[in-house]
């Protein structure tokens, strides 16, 4: 009779210890934007292009909702001088591509937050680039 009771309250155990890692979900940490490009030309119809990338795999996330956008010149000391942020369609999976308005030259900063299919959290980041002439 002990036999089989310890036998069970280690089956327990062992199914206690491995059930978390089965449920176990991705963090926002695990994922990242990175800029297709550091330099982008200044326009009214700049095109700027990020990369979703899952860390743990370094593969790039497909399909994942972009619901938040903002540009604007923080780098250089002007967080308050912002322009408008058009989502544009992908032309290559993984890569989301927006429109804006580079009004002048010099450093820029691309607030992203966006949420990936089938995790909870959502992933921000801040990304900063230079509007070449």
């Amino acid at each position: 009779m002990d036999s089989k009771f310890a036998l069970r309250a280690a089956m327990v155990a062992m199914v206690s210890a491995i059930a978390p890692f089965e449920t176990a979900q991705a963090a926002p940490k695990d994922f990242e934007f990175h800029l297709v490009e550091s330099e982008i030309k200044q326009s009214n119809d700049a095109v700027v292009a990020v990369k979703l990338i899952d860390k743990r795999t370094g593969a790039r996330v497909e399909q994942a909702v972009v619901f938040t956008t903002r540009m604007d010149m923080a780098p250089e000391g002007m967080e308050a001088m912002t322009t408008s942020v058009d989502v544009l369609p992908s032309n290559e999976p993984g890569i989301y591509r927006f429109k804006t308005n580079l009004t002048m030259a010099g450093g820029w900063r691309f607030s992203i937050a966006a949420k990936v299919q089938g995790e909870p959290d959502t992933v921000e980041s801040r990304l900063e680039f230079k509007a070449v002439q």
